[in-house]
């Protein structure tokens, strides 16, 4: 199917060029995309500027979300311009009442998140060995530095924000669960997609799999489209 608009959500210490590989697949299917980057100075701000985008949209629009980007796409709760579906690619599904720092609280650290660096401003920011070795483990290291390099820290206050009611009660979402994840547990992934109804595929791949699974993750936002298209 062709002709549709998609926006990118990028999670924590990241931004919207770590989509770059899927936003060309789907450019050459005809689609119209667009991957913003958000401020992550606070969920808040995150969430209105999705809104913003979302209303820079011409029509039916589908929303996929990386990690934290799941968050914020969750967080547009009923009002959500043009969005008609949700995609969660290793990402947070929260419910209403839950937050994410409540949720990692559960059990021991994950790998790639045991050694935040929260500085004076209140920002969190991953080291290079555990982004290297654990956050973006299946990725050529060389391209791995260059991702820990450009990171853009989170402020570390979103890990506290608690969701509202959630867009995925709305709207009819999917999600990938990243088997080899090493931020959020594997099967956290697929206790968020269980509890949303979410159609689910599986990828034996590291936090990242828009980098290195991008055939995997243009799979199924086309499968996506199908359904909301």
């Amino acid at each position: 199917m062709s002709g549709f608009n998609i926006v990118l959500v990028h999670g924590a210490w990241a931004d919207g060029s770590c989509w770059s590989a899927v936003v060309r697949a789907l450019q050459e299917r005809g689609h119209t995309v667009t991957s913003p980057q958000f401020p992550e100075t606070s969920l808040d701000a995150d969430v209105a500027r999705l809104r913003q985008v979302l209303r820079r949209q011409d029509g039916p629009t589908l929303v996929v979300g990386h990690s934290y980007g799941g968050q914020i796409m969750t967080a547009l709760s009923q009002d959500a311009p043009n969005a008609v579906g949700l995609v969660y690619i290793a990402a947070f599904g929260l419910d209403e009442g839950e937050s994410i720092g409540k949720l990692l609280a559960q059990g021991p650290p994950t790998p790639a998140l045991a050694h935040l660096e929260i500085d004076e401003l209140g920002y969190a920011w991953l080291p290079q060995d555990d982004f290297v070795q654990h956050f973006a483990a299946d990725v050529e290291p060389a391209q791995a530095r260059v991702m820990h390099a450009v990171q853009q820290p989170l402020a570390a206050s979103t890990l506290e924000d608690v969701m509202g009611i959630p867009a995925w009660k709305g709207l009819p979402s999917w999600y990938m669960v990243a088997t080899n994840d090493e931020a959020i547990p594997p099967d956290a992934e697929r206790a968020f997609a269980a509890r949303m109804g979410a159609a689910t595929v599986e990828v034996a791949s590291s936090h990242v799999p828009m980098i290195s699974h991008p055939d995997a993750v243009v799979d199924l936002v086309e499968t996506a489209l199908a359904r909301v298209g």
